[in-house]
């Protein structure tokens, strides 16, 4: 089970659907364990399966007593084409319950859901918070000014928005947005990417994600061979039924027959 967990890990971001498969086999492993629940919800997540993330996630939550995951949660009920859900789970958050990281994500994904309604004025006003300009710079800062930039493009507060894009960009040390993409097309700058690189490099990583995957293959195949019976010893069962003495009864044959053991069911995908 540790061993799927932590190939979820390592897969979710660049090989989604890989460690999704991954995570659920840890689940029928493990489906008591309330990490393996959230490690199913957020793989499912990862690779778009929105309706699975929102059960498993919620299971997560009712297992383990916390609310660490309302954003995701919210942003699969936008993605599901319901955003008044995602409003609804911002409306009903237990702020008092929420780190402040948890708290902006809600809050973004939640404005988002106010635009997907139409109600870009609202979206606005919902990112309007002190936090906005607050520094130093925390690691979801430039998440907050980018959703607050792209909330006042899609209202047509254009150069207020190409100002928060650019602070976005300022904050934005990992980049974790195209903050300073979005700035320059703004400015009407259109840059060329090497397209032919990111195939490479993309290509590299899902080899490597599937060489992974086979050798955990191979390695629950070999544990399924180390646990069946000898060809030795099923020959020597075999002997034992045919030494039985003819002149006996139908009982005493069936008698001397082995016990079947029940059969072992195959290996997950690894």
């Amino acid at each position: 089970m540790a061993r799927h967990l932590v190939a979820t890990g390592q897969l979710i971001d660049e090989v989604p659907q890989e460690a999704l498969a991954h995570a659920l086999a840890a689940r029928r492993l493990a489906s008591r364990i309330a990490v393996v629940r959230e490690a199913v919800g957020l793989a499912a997540y990862h690779a778009g399966e929105w309706q699975t993330a929102i059960s498993e996630l919620r299971t997560y939550h009712r297992m383990s007593g916390r609310q660490s995951h309302l954003a995701v949660l919210a942003d699969c009920e936008r993605a599901l084409g319901r955003p008044e859900r995602a409003v609804d789970l911002y409306r009903g958050a237990d702020r008092e319950a929420l780190d402040q990281a948890g708290a902006i994500e809600l809050l973004i994904v939640a404005a988002g859901a106010r635009s997907d309604m139409g109600q870009g004025d609202a979206a606005v006003a919902m990112l309007q918070v002190r936090e906005l300009t607050s520094e130093p710079a925390e690691p979801w800062t430039a998440r907050l000014r980018y959703a607050y930039a792209d909330s006042l493009l899609s209202v047509g507060r254009r150069e207020e928005a190409r100002e928060w894009f650019a602070r976005a960009a300022d904050a934005d040390q990992d980049a974790a947005t195209d903050a300073a993409e979005r700035l320059l097309e703004l400015d009407g700058v259109v840059l060329e990417g090497d397209d032919e690189d990111e195939d490479e490099a993309e290509d590299e990583l899902t080899a490597e994600a599937e060489a992974e995957s086979d050798q955990l293959s191979v390695e629950d195949k070999d544990a399924d061979v180390a646990a069946a019976p000898a060809p030795a010893a099923v020959a020597d069962q075999e002997r034992s039924v045919t030494a039985v003495d003819p002149s006996g009864t139908d009982a005493d044959v069936a008698a001397a027959q082995p016990e079947q053991s029940p059969e072992r069911p195959g290996s997950d995908l690894s």
